[in-house]
């Protein structure tokens, strides 16, 4: 290469190199974290100022016209006056009496931090102090923009419904992340526990946000932000994205199994046949890419409160397409086959795979079994007394049930006990939650199932699932065998963006001792997941395992 090429070369990559250190990208940076403020100035006085929180104000609105403002403000000064000069113009914010007063009602505060109001790197002490008193005399009426339902759970209301907007301009693409940022910021339980701080999601996506470049950019990054919330109940669909994916698949779904992809089950056996998908084939390559590979690839777009979870939600990411068939490598019984399987939309699997309905069986050692997934509420009373004389019985959760089983832990318990206990949004102080009453239940006399009981569990046991183990693991000889759960418990709220709406779990449950149950999952006894032979073998290793505790 020749003298002048390096000099060129070395010109070039120093010019690379220096980015970060370039006038324009720390232009960028100050306007990024002079919006971050922004951000979160917008979302609290929503929530605190007493004339926001009434909807006196268009507040979508208010926050389009200070960007540019919020933007160009060159220090500190120059941005706590733009917000001092905004504030008075919401009007006069009164004391507060009843503010003051201290809570009989116990607090949860982990999710709770208004500290960066206090920041005098970023505020002056003058805005710093207005800040703080507003937060003293925040609204304490019926707030505009939240409220909560029949189960305590947030309900987001009054919020300006907009149309067309795949694609919104500049302005609405930052309200939206700002409207969904402080939603969760105020009232996700579980706020405190995802694996990315929700400070640092906020400087991320506030750039990213700003450059998309096309309605599918948007709304993937919209994905993306929902699933940083590491809660299983936290989805996010759009016609953009399926299209993206792709709304066909094979006839077949996944998990992670010892590291490997492995197909457990089918959406259609006839189809799975047709195609000669089996259960147990290893997937070692989709269209030329390694599985894993395309796992690691795509999982920001899963969502899911722990990766045993996350696992088996990877089935649209990996096989979906436009296409009518898609090229996979699979492993079978130690040899390497190389399929062309055809994909489907949805409705070309009617009907699923058929699965025995019987409400219970009883074994030949006399051991009751009940899938709660085929179980109806009506069933419970005449069941259990059915199964009475049964020594050892046997619960399924593995499956999301239709209802609570209260009548059947009833039988399971000799004096009161308590399941579980709830925290819900205080809506006087936003951020903080309060503790509920602690959940118990009382048994039905001279109906005491003296057996010995096992509930079954896996990643499929989410949300009312788990919930129902937790009611059922108070009997008095329960024992817990499975998997981590999802790790989603309690009612779901449901939140958005602009025209783009999710979900979040929007309730706090923990047992009566306080244990988190969100990512974690329900507490199990003995640990068991199914093996590569055994799912290739067409073993229940779990069932299995339940039935060897009983005869012990």
């Amino acid at each position: 290469m020749g003298k002048l090429k390096w000099v060129l070369v070395f010109c070039i990559c120093g010019f690379v190199t220096s980015g970060q250190n370039h006038p324009i990208a720390k232009v960028d940076d100050k306007k990024n974290e002079n919006l971050a403020s922004l951000a979160k100035v917008w979302g609290f006085l929503k929530y605190y100022h007493p004339n926001v929180a009434k909807g006196n104000f268009n507040w979508d609105e208010q926050l389009i016209q200070i960007i540019p403002k919020v933007e160009q403000a060159q220090n500190k000064d120059d941005l706590s006056r733009i917000y001092l000069e905004w504030i008075a113009a919401l009007g006069v914010v009164k004391e507060c009496k009843s503010c003051k007063e201290t809570s009989k009602e116990k607090s949860f505060d982990k999710n709770f931090d208004l500290s960066w109001t206090q920041n005098a790197t970023i505020f002056t002490n003058e805005l710093s102090q207005k800040l703080k008193y507003i937060q003293e005399n925040r609204s304490q009426g019926s707030n505009f923009y939240v409220t909560t339902g029949p189960e305590d759970n947030i309900k987001v209301r009054n919020e300006i419904n907009y149309s067309d907007f795949e694609y919104p301009d500049e302005g609405h693409r930052l309200l939206s992340l700002f409207r969904y940022w402080n939603t969760v910021e105020y009232f996700f339980p579980y706020k405190y526990i995802t694996d990315q701080n929700w400070d640092a999601v906020l400087i991320e996506m506030i750039p990213r946000f700003k450059s998309a470049k096309n309605a599918l950019e948007y709304q993937l990054l919209m994905q993306e932000t929902v699933v940083k919330l590491d809660d299983t109940h936290a989805s996010f669909y759009s016609d953009k994205n399926f299209d993206f994916f792709g709304r066909k698949y094979i006839p077949a779904f996944i998990n992670l199994i010892e590291d490997k992809v492995v197909v457990v089950g089918y959406y259609n056996d006839s189809l799975a046949k047709l195609n000669d998908i089996k259960i147990g084939d290893i997937i070692e390559e989709v269209n030329g890419k390694n599985a894993l590979a395309i796992m690691s690839d795509r999982k920001k777009y899963v969502n899911g409160s722990n990766n045993n979870t996350k696992a088996k939600n990877y089935d649209y990411l990996m096989f979906n397409g436009a296409t009518d068939s898609v090229k996979i490598k699979i492993r079978r019984d130690n040899h390497i086959l190389d399929k062309t399987v055809k994909r489907y939309y949805g409705i070309d699997f009617q009907p699923r795979v058929s699965h025995n309905k019987d409400k219970f069986t009883v074994d030949e050692n006399n051991i009751a079994y009940i899938n709660l997934d085929n179980l109806e509420m009506k069933d419970q009373n005449v069941i259990m007394q059915k199964i009475n004389k049964t020594k050892g019985l046997i619960i399924d959760v593995r499956n999301y049930p239709a209802f609570m089983p209260y009548l059947i832990a009833r039988r399971l318990i000799k004096q009161d006990k308590a399941y579980n206990k709830l925290i819900k949004p205080d809506l006087t102080y936003p951020g903080k939650y309060i503790w509920k009453k602690t959940n118990t239940i009382d048994p039905v006399k001279n109906e005491y199932y003296n057996g010995k009981v096992v509930v079954l569990v896996n990643e499929q046991t989410q949300s009312m699932a788990e919930y129902s183990t937790m009611i059922l693991q108070i009997g008095d000889n329960v024992v817990t065998i499975g998997s981590q759960t999802a790790g989603a418990d309690g009612d779901i709220s449901r939140i958005e963006f602009l025209t783009f709406k999710s979900a979040i779990s929007g309730l706090g449950v923990f047992y009566p001792d306080e244990t988190p149950t969100q990512r974690v999952g329900v507490k199990v006894d003995i640990k068991v997941r199914p093996t590569i032979k055994g799912i290739q073998e067409g073993r229940d290793e779990v069932l299995e395992k339940a039935k060897e505790y009983l005869a012990q």
